[in-house]
């Protein structure tokens, strides 16, 4: 063969070596565009966002990324964003679809109560965080509502004694558990769910066992100062009025699993409110039946109270406050099993005080993902930044003037993998 044809099938073989490696590149790789992106900390316009190798790559124009990749989605007329967290919910125990809350907008669940389980999913399905059981007093919530015997395939497992309390940890932290939770509840609350019955038992009479002041700080100085090089975990703690209250910030409890449903002592809102790296989670929407039974007020008046001095303490002292996060209590009947803009829009009022302006709005999203993703020890989660995890959500129109459009993604992205694509 001489060199003239020898030259003509190297040519002919690096266009089919480019060929190859052009559509391979395409293959790995996904450029999303719209007229609007929210990245997790604020809204941006005419962006696009670069997703390789089950990350978020880089964020641009889409003029200036579209060389980088041919696999284009241009969803126009649309607002993308991180996928959103779910910090309260109990997709195990109820056995909720994991495919249907993941289709609906949800891409990553903090599972509060139930089977150990190690963390799962992440690339196409829902990542799940799971707590695995409820430490609880014998004879306390949720054991005594929800039946079954203690143990760690169980929603709750019981302890008696501080010396108990390391072992359990070390054995939840060794299993899985991204976190751990406790019950501070002993009954009582009018109109809490938990006061309602559950199956065909009827409630148990107030007051319920609780755990002592004395076993609550010894799971928390374990959680929080592990042995053997066993990682920290936040100590969630469920609790609904004054004395659960109380205990949890004696402990140094770093999360409520929700509002309480009670109204707490003004003293107690004001140093929780005080107290730096505090998270509440919302769960407004299914807490709305709770009612004091001496003033008649329902939640909205407690929680309001707690936003307020929340966001006094951000305008005096910035960064020495609690926070309050976005969560929905998916596995109740009540709220839908993934995004909830009902609770968007209770947050948003709850939280902007007597005027709303734009600033409050983008305070709800982020409460939805960045404020949210920053607890789960996963490296940008809730974000759209260069190596966060490639979780995407995407609806038609514009996500920010009507919360209910999420509630039906037309785009879901889960770890770089396509869940749900309406922009086809």
């Amino acid at each position: 063969m001489n060199n003239k044809n020898n030259l003509k099938f190297l040519g002919i073989a690096l266009l089919v070596w480019q060929g190859i490696s052009v559509n391979a590149f395409a293959g790995n790789c996904k450029l999303l565009a719209a007229d609007r992106l929210f990245d997790g900390y604020d809204l941006q316009t005419n962006r696009a966002v670069l997703i390789k190798n089950h990350k978020v790559a880089q964020v641009g124009t889409r003029a200036e990324l579209a060389g980088l990749c041919s696999n284009i989605i241009d969803m126009g007329d649309a607002t993308i964003l991180p996928g959103f967290i779910e910090s309260h919910a109990h997709i195990t125990f109820q056995k909720v679809r994991k495919d249907d809350v993941l289709a609906h907008g949800i891409t990553t669940v903090q599972d509060t109560g139930g089977v150990l389980l190690p963390p799962e999913g992440g690339r196409g399905q829902l990542r799940l965080l799971s707590v695995g059981p409820i430490i609880q007093a014998a004879g306390g919530y949720p054991l005594n509502i929800f039946g079954g015997t203690s143990g760690y395939d169980q929603i709750g497992y019981t302890i008696g004694s501080a010396a108990e309390a390391p072992g359990v940890v070390q054995h939840l932290v060794d299993g899985g558990a991204t976190a751990i939770k406790i019950a501070l509840e002993p009954g009582g609350e009018t109109g809490a769910p938990w006061m309602l019955p559950h199956g065909a038992n009827p409630v148990p009479a107030a007051p319920w066992n609780i755990l002592s002041q004395h076993i609550v700080n010894a799971i928390v100085e374990e959680a929080h100062h592990p042995h053997d090089g066993r990682p920290v975990r936040r100590v969630i703690v469920h609790v609904g009025e004054n004395i659960g209250f109380e205990r949890a910030l004696m402990a140094g409890i770093d999360e409520f699993a929700h509002m309480p449903c009670a109204p707490i002592d003004e003293n107690l809102l004001t140093q929780a409110a005080n107290t730096a790296g505090l998270t509440f989670v919302s769960t407004i929407d299914t807490l709305g039946s709770c009612v004091d039974s001496t003033t008649h007020t329902g939640i909205h008046s407690n929680t309001m109270q707690l936003a307020a001095k929340i966001t006094d303490c951000e305008t005096n002292t910035p960064g020495n406050c609690a926070q309050i996060i976005y969560g929905s209590e998916i596995g109740h009947d009540n709220v839908p099993w993934g995004i909830n803009g009902e609770e968007m829009a209770m947050m948003l009022h709850l939280t902007s005080g007597a005027s709303i302006d734009f600033a409050d709005v983008l305070n709800v999203f982020r409460a939805a993902t960045s404020k949210a993703g920053a607890r789960l020890g996963i490296d940008k989660l809730g974000t759209l930044l260069p190596g966060a995890p490639a979780d995407v959500i995407a609806v038609r129109s514009n996500a920010f003037e009507r919360f209910k459009l999420l509630e039906y993604p037309d785009f879901v992205m889960s770890g770089g993998h396509i869940v749900v694509n309406k922009f086809k």
